[in-house]
Parts: structure tokens; C-alpha cells; sequence
């Protein structure tokens, strides 16, 4: 062999060398990446979809990276069963009532599995145990939503844009409002009429408040009747004799009436004196025929005084009337001598 052989082998040798060092780095690098070279469990999870889910996706908790996805195959009629290897180290973390849901790096990025810890009640998650598995989105459901909702932003603007041009030309009452003047000053009447109702309603509101608080001072009129029992007795007792007063005058009232009535009836003597004219004539000329009776039976008895027939029975009448008189006057003298 010569030299040039030698030197060939030489540089061959250095090339296979580095071709080996930098295939052993790719696969150490590779297995890091992958969790090739940790110790691992298993876990499970059914999925209705899994939404373009791959063999050697990431898995994630807690923004942390604890391991891939090993295997994804169909189950019973529609689901599918993925298998996770997950760390040993993350293994405490997570448990039996975890939750696994899809998710993805972006919106069109490539897709992973996140798991929530679940409760601190339930046991720590063991090798080969299946977790409970949250469906994810569907894409084209959700473009198939955002379509409609681009079309309803269409209608939208669309009446918007018809809605707002007719408040240009002043159609309809808000566009009256905003081009008619006189409608404008109205609302300003109209709004400045709701600030004084505002006021007055604000001012009645603090009367109310300063009310009720003079009603919680001790010793004025509206605390005693509140707070006292006595006073508040006083008061009823008060009240029971004012209704009582009111029932006698008006029981006095109704007798008032009956006899004001009985009076104005043409049944009763007084409605005759007072409202017969007729009987009151005749009642008038009786006095006055009994006037002139009595004056002519003065006349007629004087007359029969002085009939010389009649004068002897008169004048003996008087003696014996004297005579008893005298006697009258002369017996309180008999008894104070005797005394």
C-alpha cells in the first residue's frame, strides 16, 4: 500500500468517525426530545375525535412537557384510545380524576393532549390506568359558526348602514330628533323638566331623612308617641273621648233634626202656630174677642156693684172681708205679747 492509499484510508476513516459522532448526537437528541431514555407509565384516554392527533405529540401539564403520545388506535364502534407515556417524575401530580383534552400549539399548529391534575382526594394516577377524556372542537364546526357569524355581521352592518342613512334624511322619530329643531328644544324642555322632578325628588328625599331623624330624637312630640307607652295611653284615651263627644253631638244633631222636623210639620200645635197663617188669625182674633169679653165683664160686674138690689149682698161681702183681715193682722201681735 502506498501513500496515497494510506492517506485516502486516513481521511475515510475521519469522515466515518464524524459521520458516526453526529448520527450517535442526532439520536441521543431524538431520544431526549422524545422522552426515549426516561422511565415511563402508561395512561390512557377514549376520545370521540381526536382532531388530527399524532403518534409523538407532545403532552402537557401545567405548561410542562411530561411526555408523548405512543400510539393512537380505534376502540369499541366510533371512539379512539390514545396512549400516553408520561414521566415517572410527573407521575405524583397527576390523578385518577384527571381530565385529558386536545388542544393545539396554534390555530393551524400541530396538535397535543393537556391534563388537569383533578382533585387532591383522589389517588395518584398508576401505569395503565385510563383518565377521563374532554372532546375537543371541531374545526369545521367552528369555521361553519364563524361563516354564519360573518354573514350575521353582514345582515348587520348592512341594516346599520340602511338604519343610519335614514337618520340623515331625518326619517323616523330619532331622525326627526336629530334634524328637526323644534323636536330638539322639546326633548331639551323635556329633559330639563325630568332634572327639576330629579331635584324636587332629591329635596323630598332629605326632608324624609331629617323627618326620620327627628322621630328617633329623644324628647320631642313624634319620639314620645312612638317610644312612650304612657303618652301614647293619653292619647287613646283622648281619642276614645273625642269619638264619644262626637257620637253625643251627633246623636244631639239627629235629635236637633227630628224636632227641627217635628216643628216644620203641619201634624204637630207648634208647626201650626208657626207655619198656619190661618190658624194664627183665628188664634189672633180669639185673644182679642177674649179681650173684650173680659173688659165687658168688668163693666158688667162694676154694674151689678152698684145695682141697689145687688148692693147690700156686696157691701156685706166687703165688711166680712175686712173683718177677716184685721183678724190676719192682729193675731202675729197676740202671739209676741203672750211671748
Amino acid at each position: 500500500m502506498n501513500t496515497a492509499d494510506n492517506k485516502r484510508s486516513i481521511i475515510v476513516g475521519i469522515f466515518v468517525l464524524l459521520a458516526l459522532v453526529i448520527l450517535i448526537a442526532a439520536i441521543f437528541t431524538l431520544g431526549g426530545n422524545q422522552k426515549r431514555f426516561i422511565s415511563t407509565i402508561q395512561v390512557r384516554a377514549l376520545f370521540d375525535d381526536v382532531a388530527g392527533l399524532k403518534t409523538g405529540n407532545n403532552v402537557w401539564f401545567s405548561g410542562v412537557k411530561i411526555g408523548t403520545i405512543k400510539s393512537i388506535s380505534l376502540h369499541g364502534d366510533s371512539q379512539v384510545e390514545v396512549t400516553m407515556n408520561i414521566e415517572e417524575s410527573a407521575q405524583e401530580y397527576i390523578r385518577k380524576d384527571a381530565i385529558a383534552r386536545i388542544s393545539s400549539e396554534s390555530f393551524i399548529g400541530n396538535k397535543n393532549i393537556i391534563i388537569e391534575s383533578g382533585t387532591q382526594q383522589a389517588g395518584i394516577i398508576q401505569d395503565g390506568d385510563r383518565i377521563t377524556a374532554v372532546n375537543p372542537l371541531n374545526t369545521d364546526d367552528l369555521m361553519e359558526t364563524l361563516q354564519q357569524n360573518n354573514k350575521n355581521l353582514v345582515a348587520i352592518t348592512g341594516d346599520f348602514k340602511q338604519l343610519s342613512s335614514k337618520l340623515v334624511n331625518g326619517e323616523g322619530t330619532v331622525g326627526a330628533m336629530l334634524t328637526d329643531t323644534a323636536m330638539a328644544d322639546n326633548f331639551r324642555t323635556i329633559v330639563a323638566n325630568l332634572q327639576r322632578v330629579t331635584q324636587n325628588t332629591m329635596r323630598a328625599s332629605n326632608d324624609l331623612n331629617r323627618f326620620t331623624s327627628q322621630l328617633n330624637n329623644p324628647g320631642s312630640l313624634a319620639n314620645e308617641l312612638i317610644t312612650d307607652t304612657t303618652v301614647f295611653n293619653q292619647l287613646q284615651s283622648s281619642m276614645a273621648q273625642l269619638k264619644e263627644a262626637s257620637t253625643s253631638a251627633a246623636a244631639l244633631t239627629q235629635n236637633l233634626q227630628q224636632a227641627t222636623s217635628n216643628i216644620n210639620s203641619q201634624n204637630s200645635a207648634m208647626g201650626v202656630l208657626l207655619n198656619d197663617k190661618e190658624f194664627a188669625r183665628n188664634l189672633q182674633s180669639t185673644m182679642q174677642n177674649l179681650e173684650t169679653s173680659t173688659e165687658k165683664f168688668d163693666q158688667n160686674m162694676e154694674a151689678l156693684q152698684n145695682n141697689f138690689l145687688l148692693r147690700g149682698f156686696f157691701r156685706k161681702q166687703a165688711k166680712e172681708q175686712e173683718k177677716l183681715k184685721q183678724q190676719q193682722q192682729s193675731q202675729p201681735q197676740d202671739t209676741t205679747v203672750t211671748n
